[in-house]
Parts: structure tokens; C-alpha cells; sequence
């Protein structure tokens, strides 16, 4: 089941992705520490991976599993097919229990599919063989509960504190950390999976036994479910790291609406309704035991499947899972023994019987904009053919802005800022709509005018050409993303896992060719437009309407306080000592130590084993400054450079696409300005342009972009390493290269600022600054932006706290005096493309591609030289830093939100060079902190103080930020943060010399996830020469100095760096929480010298001189307005 999707971007994605509920993930901090960019501020979460990535399916193996959907037995091994020998290292062969199901290669890509199954167990191994630097495994199980309870969610979090061989908590990760190894998990409604992403097979050997003992018979105590789930702490408050993160997501608008949706689709019978994660009401009386059962149930071998992705060794693979199940084999059912397949009856084969449409309150302060989301069912997950067909359709009606839906609904009638699919595969596909910023007066409008739009256009013959360009785009991208990812094989091997026949039949179907597509092809108009009617336009609906409620806010807040009362009151003095007490008593007995010895068996793997992708550099015109490279690609430029001035980068790998960008600085655009550029931004790909003289409408422009490339983005430069930058990007394949490159030169110079056009942007804009108002974690980041940077920052000028106000009377002026918005846009883009501010990277097989050089100059005659060219220097972030920014110290605010949890950054200075001698102590000592079951983890996260707390270092503008999520009381947190600090530096903590090697193995597996595919590498080579001027030694030179980190070292970066991010007078504090929580955090706080200021969000808003007369009557004139052009149109 391959899956096409469209995007939430915060600009424009041509290839636009899907608006993707969150599963329910155990961890969130990272394990290493990241450098604080836009892409990685986001706590470590997973998205329902069906609605997110693309897929396809692979299946079982008959003979061990009867295809019955009803309770069954697995037979034994006397099969008709031989079992599979194999040598290790020129050993001689050996006998395996794991049988070769199937083993074959893809056409469209480098992948090989192996397919194992145990006669012992019945568990299931799918390998996918493919170059890189890193190892991939998802350990899946089909995981099915009737209730709201959240054992899968809890049992996943379990699994972690300790298995039968390996009886202590945190021992797990300690090991992985030292072997390079990383491990999440995550839980969807119908399945768990376990993650364990490896650089080099030598580390990933090590730990997959480990890590399966973990899964399979695992420790499972009272002690670790009552300091995991949910406990009462000595105060009388509802504690627990799941409980923590379910109460700050329970009450969110995804959420109620996800749960209020599964509830209508499915009847009581089915699992698909319920709250897998876990309602905090529930989460309160769960048991211990009712988490065991659920394990007895479901964790059995017959029910995982090992997914590996990777340059795995297949005889030492088999090796260690034959050992695994010989030493586990008293502790599984036998492989005879009945086991009911989860997801086995699960069906809606009568469909819906009616339509459904329901108004969802959702907590909310400001109640100007709902969402509607839509689900049908549609076709079986498993069939490809219909699913391929589904995801164009899908692609057809909502995939870009000349889309049907979102043409007419967003572009033209501005009545939502945009409509976003994805298909969320069960065993049957269900469709999913989303209208996003929907005005709440206009909810039920709206819904059905959607219907409308639907109905009109399938009463007609459909844009059959269109349609097949939609299918041609698919199969490019799904060509494109299984060369680059993983997620074309991890989701469907997993999602067949659940829904797949047992047989192994659908393997090949899926995975070994892309022919559906030219099944596809072969489809008629009338035969695409009867399928839009069948599954989509036809059937029986749900539609809920999200209407924001402030007085559902307070009724939640009031209803919360006066629980917790009631329960502090039941306790009373004594009830509070004893929950206090059995909760220190719980925490000792997890927190046994691991003995040494334990630890010590697991060597550092050599880095010998980790195979990294080699790129060739080259460098023509202006990019010669910086060094001219000798090697034969440099060569084959040279051939064709012809003088050319333009500052090109050229990476060289092995691929059949060419993906090239240009980077552009904004310190050269006036600061009047730089709130303009996210109307620039938003409006670049969809705006008319010039083209030989003749208006090309903006329309005609994105249909024939699409079909002349696989992806095209323009955003802010966090991708290449810099935010203040502007990066445009494009992926196409190689025989497109010269089309793509007249692409940017009209996108650039030929673009028109149409009125429409542009009011359509900023209505989009505005439309989704409420919904980004209500995320605790984004304003968290926005108000921090705010105070640490100068208004010269473009970070800062397309802030949402400028957006609210500035756009608002943008969108005024375009109405009254356009010609007034258009000499501004005209000014920004005169500054911004200079020929000197031009720095493009080009990724491709330059041994073949032609003409690498020349077919710029359709760029550089667009973008004229002067006589002598020069090149900008990259854009300095440390130097847009505010006063407050460049001297952290004093400014403390906390900000009140309708939220039930809260977050908090603390930032003071750090390194400011990749060259400090500071570096690499600190980028130890954080790697130690931040470890999974490091210290923070253990005293932040294991006593349910937060779902997460962990540091950020931002070299380009020195500063070191610490960051607290979704916790009940960021106080405590910062506190016992605090205390963790001070006791390394003054010597009462003593580091764990084996830890500490851990935190330099971390170290190196985050410089493997940098680079984990070709394109990584490439990019990564740009961002290392050009961006931040390091040179493509740094890697090795850092890691030689990290290696060369003494114990001294470290505790010195603990007392002169990481101490000031927790001293009042030297850091600032930005806390977003509900408002019950603001009494509290403001007076401990205090008490600690901190200076709180309580502060509304509107109190960071800035308009940065563009000034209106009156917002709330703005506000409704630009509603009226909307409904007046939509009703002209």
C-alpha cells in the first residue's frame, strides 16, 4: 500500500505532506545534543506512520500460519520446505531454525528482500539489504485492546526497565548508548513498534539480543508501573511519565477530534475506537497485572516481526536469533499453542450506514477559527492496486494548490487556509480530510460547501490529464523516496504484519516492481471518475466540526483543581506521608544499580564497521574562492565552466535524480521589510508569471511544475544549517535538470505579485496563526525568538507573534492600496536577488549529467554580474542577537495558555566558535546529561517531572538553552535539573567512567545521523565548507578532541558552562503553562531570584512599525470581505 500525502509546511511544499496525528512515542529528549535549528527545536515524537509515508505491503508465511481469520494453531515444522543453512565468516554450515520464505530485488531501486520465518517460534524477519552507514529495526506487534486503559502504551514504556536476563532498569539503553546505538518506540492504535537505529552492524549485533530479551520476556514490576504510569505524589498531585503525557495531550484539538472520530467509525467491537494511549482517568487504576496479562496476550514471538534495513549480515543475524529463542524457549508459548491473530475480525464490511456530522468543543482561549476533519472508509489496505489508485485520487483533489478542493475551498473562496488528506491504513483504508482555520460562524457552511465542490466537479468528465500527471508524479516520488529513506519498505512491512495475508503472497506484488502504475495508465476517464464516486463522493460520511471553547477551558481547569483538591483532602496528612514513602520506596527498588560487570561485557564497537557515503566536492565561478578542488569531477566542470560567475557547489554521488537549491542571505533586506518575506515565501510557487512575453496564470505555473519535477520547497535555511537564510529547493530527474533551472529563474525574476494572489497568502497565514497560538511548545520557542533576537532577524520578523499583527494590516492595505504591499514585495526582492547574495548547491551524477555549468546561465542571465562579482558573506546570526540576547541574565517571563501542561526554556551564553576549546568538554557533558537513563532522564523524566528535559546548543549565535516538555510542574523540574548540575560540579555525583564512553559513542552516532544517506552526506558537505566554513575535516578533528575529554574536563563545563543556564542572574526563563499553574511557578520561582514577569502572548506581539487603526474592527471587515468574494466568485 503505497501512500501519496499533502503537507503542513510552514511555507509551501510542493509535494505536500500529510497533517499527521501524533502516536504515543516513549522518549523525548534526544540522547545526544542537538545544535538548535527550527527542524529540531520539535521533541522527539512519532506520527501515525501510515498517514505519514509512503508504503507498500509484504505478508507471512502460509505454512506456519494458517490464513484463518479464527482462533489457530501454528503447526509444527514438518514442512515441505527445507530449512536454510548457511557460513559465518568461512565457517561451515549450520543448521538454523529460521526457514527462507523468499528473498528477491526490486527493479526501481538498490534494495534486496529476504523474508524469514522460525519453526521454533513462528517469528517472522524481513531484511531489506541496502548501502549505508546505518542499521534500521522495527520490532513490530499487532497490539489490539478494547478499552481505554493504555496497557500497549504502558507496556511499551515497561518493556524498557528491565528484562529477565537483564533485570535493571535503564540497562538497555546504558549498553545501546555505548554501542552507537539508539532506541525509541512507538504506539498506534493497532500496533507497537520498537526501534533500534545502529551505526555499523558490529554495535547492532550486540544489542538486538539484548533488546528482544527485553521484549519478550521482560521484568514487568509494581515498582516500575507505579513510577512509569501513574502515581500520587507527597503533595497529592497525579504523577507518572505516561500519565504526564497523556494529560498534557488529552484535551488537545487533534486528539478529541482523532478519538471522537474513531468512536463514530467504529462500533464497540472493534479496538480501532479506542484510546490506546491511555485516558488519564483510566491511566489512575491501571494495574500492574492487567499490563502483564496484556503482554501474555501479545507479546508472544508468533506475533512480532523483525524489520532490518541495512548492510545487515544475514548469518550473524540468524546465529543470534537462534541462540535468542534457544535461551527464551521456557518462557514462550509453545509454537503449536492457539493464538487469535489481533486485527483478525476486523473488517467494516457493511461500510458506514449512515452520515454522521457533529460539533467537537475544544478547549481554547481564542475562539475565532475551528477545523473540520472528514473520514470515510475505503478500500482493503491490502490491495495494492485500489490503494495506489486511492492516494491519486487523493493527490487529484487536495495535493497542491491547482487541486480541486484546494483551488476552490483555500485558493479561490479563502474559506479554509488549506485542505489536507492522508489515508491512515487499517484494514481498511480510511480517508482522511482536514480543513484547517476555518472560520467557527462558518464550520457548518464550510462542510457542506466541501461536499458541494465534490459533487460539482464528478458531475462532469474529470481533468483526466491532470489526473495522470498526479500518477506519473507518484511513481517518480516513490521511485525518489526509495532511494533516499527507509519508509517505502519499514511502513509496509509493518503494516502487513497487521492486515496481510499469511501466505507471503503480496511481497513481490508490492515491493518488487512498480507495474500497478502502468496498470493505472491504462484507466479511462469515465473508469477514474466512477472510483471518486465509489469511495469518496458516494459513501457515507463523518464529519466533525472543531469549535474552540474558552468556556470549556475554564470548565477543564476548574474541574481539574478541584479533583486534585478532593483527593489532597481524602488523603489527608498521613495518606500524603504514605504515597510519599511508597514512592521513594518504588523509586529505589528501579533504580538498583547495574553491576559493572553487566555494563563491561559490551565492548565499544570499532568504528570499522560503520561504511559512510563518500561524495566527490567540486566548485565553479564564485565558489573557487573558497578552494579549487583536484579530482575528476572538478575536471569534468572545468570543461564546461566557460567563465561563469555564478558561486555553484557541486556534489557528485551515484543517483538517477538531480536535486539542486539556491541559498540566499537576508541581511541585505531592510528591516521595514523583513516581515514580508513570509507573503514572499508563501506566495513564490503560486503566483503568476512573465514568460516570453505572455502572463502564465498561477495555475498553468504549478501544474506544469509538477510535472517537471518530484519535490520543490522554498523555506527558511534550516536545512542548510543557517535560518536566517532563504533555501530553495528542487528534486527532479536528471533528463529535467535544464527545465528545472528555467523554473527558478521564472520563479525568481518573472514572478508577478498578483493582488489576489497575495491576499490570498496572507489570508492563509492569518488563518493558521490561531492554531499556532495554542501549542504550548511553538509559543514557547516564539516568545524566546522574540526577546533574544533584534527585529533584523528574519527568524524573528516571520515570528508568529509578528505575523498576528503585521498581516492582519498587510491584508487591510492590499484591500485599500495594493499598489503600496507590491512596491514593497518588489523592494525585498530587489535586495534579496543580488547577484552576489546567490549561492546555489547541486547534487547529481555529474560523470553523466551534461552541461553541469552552462545550463545556469539561464540564472545568471536572469541575475546579471557586475563587472567584478563578488560573494556576500553568509548571513552572521550572533550578530542579530538582541541585548538581551548577547547578555542573557534577567529576563524571566511566564505565559498563562489553555493548555493543561507546561513547558520552559532557560538560555545563557555557550561556545560561539566550531573551533572552541570549550566544545568538545561541553558537547561531552551534555551528551552525558542528555543520554537516554542519563541523568536527566532519571531524575527529570523517571520521577514524572516531565515527558522530557534536555539541552540545546546554538554555536552560530553561543548560546545554550535547556528545555523542559510537557511537564506538571516545570519548578520541580528546573530544580531537580538544578541540583543535578550542581552536584557533578562540586564532586558529590561521581561520573560513571562507562557512561562517559557512552556519551562519546552518542557523539559519534550523531554525527552518523547527519550523514545517514547519500543526499545527507552531500548537503552536509555544503553545510560544512560553505555554510559554516569548518572544512570537511571537522568531523574527524572534533571527534579526535572529543575522544581526547578527561573526567576534568567535563566537570569544568559543568561549573563554568552548563551552571549558568540555571542561575537567575545569568539566564533567562520563558515559561508557557495553563493558567492554574501561574500562582505557584511564579512564587517558587521567585523564591529562587528569579524576577517573573507574567505576561499574555499579545504582549510579545510587534508590528514592526506598520501601524492600524483599529484590529478588532480589521478583523471584521476581512471576514466580511471573504464571504462577499465568495459569493462574487
Amino acid at each position: 500500500m503505497r501512500t501519496f500525502h499533502n503537507a503542513l509546511c510552514v511555507v509551501v511544499l510542493a509535494t505536500q505532506l500529510s497533517r499527521c496525528f501524533t502516536a504515543h512515542l516513549r522518549e523525548d529528549s534526544h540522547p545526544s545534543i542537538p545544535e538548535l535549528t527550527e527542524n529540531n527545536v520539535s521533541t522527539r515524537r512519532a506520527s501515525y506512520k501510515e498517514a505519514c509515508t509512503p508504503g507498500t505491503v509484504i505478508a507471512n508465511q502460509a505454512d506456519a500460519l494458517p490464513s484463518t481469520d479464527e482462533e489457530s494453531s501454528f503447526y509444527d515444522s514438518d514442512t515441505d520446505q527445507q530449512p536454510f543453512y548457511f557460513g559465518r565468516m568461512g565457517s561451515v554450515a549450520r543448521e538454523t531454525n529460521f526457514k527462507k520464505v523468499q528473498q528477491f530485488k526490486a527493479d526501481y531501486t538498490e534494495a534486496e528482500f529476504t523474508q524469514y520465518e522460525s519453526q521454533r517460534t513462528g517469528m517472522n524477519v524481513v531484511v531489506v539489504d541496502r548501502k549505508g552507514p546505518k542499521i534500521y529495526g522495527y520490532f513490530a506487534l499487532a497490539t489490539e485492546i478494547h478499552d481505554d486503559s493504555g496497557a500497549p502504551h504502558t507496556l511499551e514504556h515497561l518493556c524498557f526497565m528491565g528484562s529477565r536476563k537483564y533485570p535493571f532498569k535503564g540497562v538497555l539503553d546504558k549498553l545501546s548508548t555505548r554501542a552507537y546505538s539508539d532506541t525509541n518506540a512507538w504506539t498506534d492504535v493497532d500496533e507497537t513498534v520498537y526501534t533500534l537505529t545502529t551505526a555499523g552492524w558490529e554495535g547492532f549485533a550486540q544489542i538486538l539480543p539484548i533488546y528482544l530479551d527485553h521484549l519478550v520476556v521482560p521484568t514487568l514490576t509494581d515498582e516500575g508501573c507505579y513510577t512509569e504510569v501513574h502515581h500520587i505524589d507527597g503533595t497529592g498531585n497525579d504523577a507518572g511519565v505516561v500519565y504526564s503525557e497523556m494529560q498534557g495531550r488529552q484535551n488537545l484539538q487533534g486528539d478529541l477530534m482523532d478519538l471522537e472520530m474513531r468512536r463514530i467509525l467504529y462500533p464497540e467491537r472493534y479496538g480501532f475506537r479506542y484510546e490506546t494511549g491511555g485516558r488519564v482517568e483510566a491511566l489512575r487504576v491501571l494495574t500492574a497485572e492487567r499490563i502483564r496479562q496484556f503482554h501474555r496476550d501479545m507479546y508472544q514471538p508468533k506475533n512480532l516481526r523483525l524489520v532490518l534495513i541495512g548492510e545487515v549480515d544475514h548469518a550473524d543475524l540468524l546465529e543470534i536469533l537462534d541462540k535468542f529463542e534457544a535461551d527464551t524457549a521456557d518462557s514462550v508459548p509453545a509454537y503449536t499453542a492457539p493464538f487469535k491473530r489481533p486485527w483478525s475480525n476486523s473488517k467494516l464490511e457493511a461500510g458506514l450506514t449512515k452520515t454522521t456530522v457533529e460539533t467537537v468543543e475544544f478547549p481554547e482561549e481564542d475562539e475565532s477559527t475551528g477545523e473540520i476533519q472528514i473520514a470515510l472508509i475505503g478500500p482493503d489496505s491490502t490491495d495494492e492496486k485500489l490503494e495506489t489508485a486511492l492516494n491519486t485520487v487523493l493527490m487529484y483533489l487536495a495535493g497542491s494548490s491547482v487541486s480541486v478542493l484546494v483551488n476552490k475551498l483555500a485558493e479561490k473562496e479563502h474559506l479554509t487556509s488549506m485542505v489536507y488528506f492522508y489515508v491512515r491504513s487499517f484494514a481498511q483504508s480510511i480517508i482522511h480530510f482536514t480543513l484547517t482555520s476555518v472560520a467557527t460562524e462558518k464550520l457548518e457552511e464550510v462542510e457542506k460547501r466541501f461536499w458541494e465542490v465534490l459533487q460539482e466537479h464528478v458531475a462532469q468528465p474529470i481533468d483526466l490529464a491532470y489526473l495522470k500527471d498526479c500518477l506519473h508524479r507518484f511513481k517518480r516520488q516513490v521511485r525518489f523516496t526509495s532511494e533516499i529513506g527507509n519508509d517505502e519498505f519499514k511502513d509496509p512491512v509493518i503494516k502487513d504484519h497487521s492486515y496481510g495475508p499469511r501466505d507471503g503472497s503480496k511481497l513481490r506484488e508490492a515491493l518488487e516492481s512498480l507495474s500497478v502504475f502502468d496498470e493505472l495508465e491504462e484507466w479511462s476517464e469515465e473508469e477514474w471518475r466512477s472510483f471518486i464516486k465509489k469511495w469518496i463522493v458516494e459513501p457515507h460520511h463523518v464529519s466533525l466540526l472543531g469549535k474552540p471553547s474558552v468556556a470549556l477551558a475554564e470548565k477543564i481547569k476548574s474541574e481539574e483543581v478541584e479533583r486534585v483538591k478532593a483527593q489532597q483532602e481524602k488523603l489527608g496528612e498521613a495518606g500524603l506521608k504514605e504515597k510519599a514513602d511508597k514512592l521513594e520506596k518504588a523509586k529505589a527498588e528501579n533504580d538498583k544499580p547495574i553491576p559493572l560487570e553487566m555494563m563491561e561485557r559490551l565492548k565499544v564497537p570499532s568504528t570499522g564497521s560503520i561504511h559512510f557515503f563518500e561524495t566527490t566536492t567540486a566548485r565553479s565561478g564564485l565558489a573557487k574562492k573558497l578552494g579549487i578542488m583536484d579530482n575528476k569531477i572538478q575536471k569534468i566542470i572545468d570543461k564546461d565552466e566557460n567563465g561563469l560567475p555564478l558561486f555553484i557547489h557541486y556534489e557528485s554521488i551515484p543517483t538517477s535524480f538531480v536535486h539542486f537549491g539556491l541559498a540566499l542571505g537576508t541581511a541585505g533586506i531592510p528591516t521595514e521589510l523583513k516581515p514580508l518575506l513570509g507573503v514572499y515565501l508563501t506566495n513564490f510557487f503560486g503566483t503568476p508569471i512573465t514568460r516570453d512575453g505572455k502572463r502564465i496564470e498561477f495555475e498553468q505555473v504549478i501544474t506544469d511544475l509538477e510535472k517537471d519535477t518530484i519535490e520543490y520547497s522554498l523555506d527558511r535555511g534550516n536545512d542548510i544549517g543557517n535560518g536566517e537564510m532563504i533555501y530553495i529547493h528542487f528534486v527532479a530527474e536528471a533528463d529535467k535538470f535544464k527545465d528545472v533551472v528555467q523554473w527558478l529563474a521564472d520563479l525568481l525574476v518573472n514572478s508577478i505579485f498578483d493582488t489576489e494572489r497575495l491576499i490570498a497568502a496572507a489570508k492563509k497565514m492569518l488563518a493558521d496563526v490561531p492554531d499556532e497560538k495554542r501549542d504550548g511548545h511553538s509559543m514557547l520557542f516564539a516568545v524566546d525568538r522574540m526577546i533574544h533576537y533584534k527585529e533584523a532577524s528574519s527568524v524573528r520578523a516571520t515570528n508568529t507573534l509578528v505575523k498576528a499583527l503585521y498581516l492582519k494590516r498587510t491584508l487591510k492595505q492590499l484591500k485599500t492600496d495594493p499598489q503600496q504591499v507590491i512596491d514593497k514585495l518588489e523592494s525585498l526582492r530587489k535586495h534579496l536577488l543580488t547577484f552576489s547574495n546567490l549561492r546555489v548547491l547541486a547534487i547529481a551524477n555529474f560523470e553523466t549529467l551534461p552541461n553541469p555549468v552552462s545550463t545556469f546561465k539561464t540564472l545568471t542571465d536572469a541575475i546579471k554580474p557586475g563587472p567584478e562579482p563578488t560573494i556576500n558573506p553568509i548571513d552572521d546570526r550572533k550578530s542579530l542577537l538582541s541585548d538581551i540576547g548577547k547578555n542573557p541574565g534577567g529576563a524571566h517571563y511566564v505565559i498563562p495558555m489553555p493548555i493543561d501542561s507546561s513547558f520552559a526554556m532557560l538560555t545563557s551564553k555557550g561556545p560561539d566558535s566550531y573551533t572552541s576549546p570549550d566544545l568538545p568538554p561541553l558537547m561531552v557533558a551534555l551528551s552525558y546529561l542528555d543520554a537516554v537513563e542519563g541523568p536527566m532522564w532519571q531524575d527529570i523524566r523517571g520521577t514524572g517531572l516531565a515527558y522530557g528535559a534536555n539541552f540545546l546548543r546554538d554555536i552560530q549565535a553561543g548560546l545554550l538553552k535547556f528545555r523542559i516538555y510537557k511537564s506538571p510542574n516545570s519548578y520541580a523540574a528546573y530544580e531537580k535539573a538544578r541540583t543535578v548540575i550542581k552536584e557533578y560540579g562540586d564532586g558529590t555525583r561521581k561520573f560513571e567512567k562507562l557512561a562517559l564512553e557512552g556519551a562519546i559513542s552518542s557523539i559519534v552516532r550523531e554525527f552518523v545521523d547527519d550523514k545517514a544517506t547519500i543526499v545527507d552526506a552531500a548537503r552536509g558537505s555544503f553545510i560544512d565548507l560553505v555554510v559554516k566554513r569548518v572544512g570537511k575535516e571537522w568531523s574527524e578533528w572534533v571527534l579526535g578532541q572529543v575522544r581526547e575529554v578527561k573526567e576534568e574536563d567535563v566537570r569544568k563545563a559543568f561549573t563554568d558552562v552548563i551552571a549558568k543556564v540555571f542561575d537567575p542572574e545569568k539566564t533567562d526563563l520563558v515559561i508557557t503553562c495553563g493558567g492554574n499553574m501561574v500562582e505557584d511557578l511564579k512564587k517558587n520561582f521567585e523564591k529562587d531570584g528569579f524576577k517573573i514577569n507574567v505576561k499574555q502572548l499579545v504582549d510579545f506581539q510587534e508590528d514592526y512599525g506598520l501601524k492600524g487603526d483599529d484590529d478588532e474592527e480589521e478583523e471584521e471587515e476581512d471576514s466580511e470581505g471573504s464571504e462577499e468574494e465568495s459569493e462574487e466568485e
